[in-house]
């Protein structure tokens, strides 16, 4: 028998191979690494046994390959039939043993006269991937390689599982191109077929013949650096479209498919075989994928096209899940921001920080919310609901009873009569339509605060000295039960003080209760208080992003909502309050007491706009009124103006003819003012204007 003649090795997956990740495409094909050998020499260094003697003279060491053995080291090159187990270093090279190929250069299969391919040795770089050469092998790989494609949810994930999953072991190079804009569903693309190179994977670096990385320097520019165009327009009718049409992979050797890459990509090597794979979604080609070897690696081989057709199957069908999911949660993530107040009012006397967190990548939407309501008399309400449920139904619930919200906060109503017609509202969504609501109303004048609750957690109350406090309000009934009356507590609502509204995601949980979820939230807002000393509150925004690092890894099992809220209030002496008799001389008296205001406070300069404004607005109230009107001047940042009676009708702006004698009076008003308005309250309107203070 010839020496030359090599036995024909198994490959090492028929033995699966001790701490290889079964669901690991490169674990599957790599197996164990090679054992280390002295450099120059080839020999394999001694390894010691699990006892630590190190092998007996003349046997294998158990992490060593025999031959024929399932883990045989592709770097040990061919083994001769007469070779030995443990017989020590072959027998130097005669003139008449063929030459071995350098190290790193395959040898390719002999084919013979029959076309039948006959395995021979081959010599491969220590750490590079075998080649696939039985089926077993190709199936344990595309099933490794699907399962990491799978793992991905969005579009990233699934395009890195794909060039992670075959780099390198099914190929040296990926590029992955996708349709751009990607279709989404049944949306029919109207423009011209256009991809745009998405990703692209390769070798990073080699290894050593001691199987460790060398130090990998700048690489030279080459074949695999030149491929691929940022940009590639397909043409109908042109040689790539009727390759994408044809859906399955092709060899790029082939004078169709060369033709069809693009037009950076057509300078893949003479004698290198790569493979177009189309990436085909559910209804139409999204993409494609090109799979590359280097000169110095087998060519792929015809069953290799099944394994690239599988890949892209695989990824296609998942960037298709991953495009639906990204529209999914762009409308959930818009649907949640629109039903959520964009920007919270500037409220004279308080200041308003607000937070929302949704319950997980997965949750969305929810049911949680959160409002500031401006109300007349300098007034703002706070809200803060909670419907139950994580879903696209919890959040269109949220959103009706937000504006029915806001729609009774308009008329003024006491907070008992909101939830009261709030309740009445869930029940006609349906059954089970439960929800919690705090409703809550400022008075920065009277510095007075009147809560009213519907089964929701308490508010906690942040005194300026440092001192936080669970407030005392009745709990009351959930919204959508029907039939309970609801109290309102009227409480001190001191300057200085911060009101923390929240949903029960920020105090309740798998690993706490909501009471004990309460009382930690208190001691959080206690100790910020003292960090910045007790006569100086700490910032909103900084205290709100204290109060959510509360929450720890398994916290976040529902949305969550907050609203804080910094009483500044009024001082009495920013104040001037009056009640005038509807008769004709009430604005000459008018002008008068906002003369004297003015002078008070050292705004001489805006006499003769607030006494033409006020005579205006007191006039049309005193025309209609039957009760006492009333007229109230705030100094603020800004100098503001309200007067009251006991009349429904709002006013409307509206342009006065040349004939007409009267109708000027709102035109005026909007002119000059800074701001103004109209608020229909329960026993009548106020209509107010604002002013810059200079």
């Amino acid at each position: 028998m010839d020496s030359t003649r090599v036995t024909e090795q198994p490959t090492s997956f028929e033995r699966p191979q001790p701490g290889v990740d079964p669901a690991d495409p490169r674990g599957a094909l790599l197996g164990t690494p090679p054992p280390a050998r002295v450099p120059g020499t080839g020999a394999a260094l001694p390894v010691q046994s699990r006892s630590g003697e190190p092998p007996a003279p003349g046997s294998a060491p158990p992490d060593t390959v025999t031959p024929g053995g399932a883990g045989q080291d592709p770097a040990a090159g061919p083994v001769s039939e007469h070779s030995q187990p443990g017989a020590g270093p072959a027998a130097e090279p005669d003139a008449h043993r063929p030459r071995p190929a350098p190290e790193g250069i395959p040898v390719q299969p002999a084919v013979g006269p029959d076309g039948a391919e006959r395995r021979t040795g081959q010599v491969t770089t220590p750490g590079r991937p075998t080649p696939m050469r039985r089926d077993g092998d190709r199936l344990r790989f595309v099933g490794a390689a699907t399962r990491r494609i799978a793992r991905g949810i969005d579009l990233d994930e699934i395009v890195m599982g794909l060039c992670r999953a075959t780099v390198p072991t099914f190929s040296d190079a990926i590029l992955v191109y996708l349709r751009d804009p990607l279709p989404v569903g049944d949306e029919r693309p109207t423009g011209p077929l256009v991809l745009r190179l998405r990703r692209t994977d390769r070798i990073p670096a080699e290894r050593d013949t001691e199987g460790g990385f060398l130090p990998v320097a700048p690489p030279e520019p080459n074949e695999l650096d030149s491929v691929g165009a940022e940009l590639c327009t397909v043409r109908p009718g042109s040689a790539l479209a009727e390759v994408l049409r044809g859906v399955r992979p092709v060899f790029t050797d082939a004078p169709a498919a060369r033709a069809a890459l693009p037009e950076r990509a057509s300078v893949v090597p003479d004698g290198q075989r790569a493979i177009l794979a189309p990436l085909r979604g559910r209804r139409r080609v999204i993409g494609a994928a090109l799979f590359l070897r280097r000169p110095e690696r087998i060519p792929f081989e015809a069953d290799d096209l099944l394994v690239a057709a599988q890949l892209a199957t695989h990824s296609a069908l998942g960037i298709d899940k991953a495009v639906l999911y990204g529209r999914e949660a762009y409308i959930a993530d818009e649907l949640q921001r629109t039903m959520l107040p964009e920007n919270l009012p500037r409220c004279t006397g308080v200041r308003l920080a607000s937070r929302y967190l949704p319950a997980a990548e997965t949750a969305r939407v929810g049911g949680d919310w959160y409002d500031a309501i401006p109300l007349p008399g300098s007034r703002v309400a706070l809200v803060v609901g909670d419907v139950m449920g994580h879903s696209m139904t919890s959040a269109a619930i949220m959103g009706q009873l937000r504006t029915t919200a806001q729609t009774l906060a308009g008329l003024d109503l006491p907070p008992q009569e909101v939830l009261h017609h709030l309740d009445e509202q869930a029940q006609r969504l349906g059954v089970d339509r439960m929800a919690t609501c705090l409703y809550a109303v400022y008075d920065p004048v009277s510095h007075r605060i009147t809560i009213a609750n519907a089964g929701h957690p308490p508010p906690i109350l942040l005194e300026l000295g440092g001192r936080a406090e669970v407030l005392r309000v009745p709990a009351g009934a959930p919204i959508g039960v029907g039939g309970v009356d609801f109290e309102a507590v009227e409480l001190d609502a001191p300057a200085g003080a911060t009101l923390l509204l929240y949903t029960d995601g920020l105090v309740e949980s798998r690993l706490r209760d909501v009471w004990t979820g309460i009382e930690q939230l208190r001691e959080k807002l206690a100790a910020t208080a003292q960090l910045t000393g007790p006569d100086h509150p700490p910032p909103l925004e900084a205290l709100c992003d204290e109060v959510l690092d509360m929450l720890g890894p398994g916290d976040r099992d529902d949305d969550i909502a907050l609203l804080a809220a910094r009483f500044d209030g009024i001082a009495p002496s920013d104040v001037a309050y009056w009640f005038l008799e509807p008769e004709d001389a009430a604005p000459g008296r008018a002008r008068r007491l906002a003369r004297r205001a003015l002078s008070r406070w050292g705004l001489e300069e805006l006499s003769d706009s607030v006494e033409l404004l006020v005579s205006e607005v007191v006039t049309n109230a005193v025309r209609y009124a039957t009760r006492p009107v009333t007229l109230r001047l705030l100094r603020t940042d800004v100098l503001r103006c309200e007067v009251g009676d006991d009349v429904p009708q709002l006013p409307r702006l509206r342009q006065a003819r040349a004939t007409d004698e009267g109708g000027r009076g709102l035109y005026l008003v909007n002119r000059l003012a800074r701001r103004w308005g109209a608020t229909r309250l329960s026993t009548g309107k106020v209509v107010w204007f604002e002013l810059n203070r200079g």
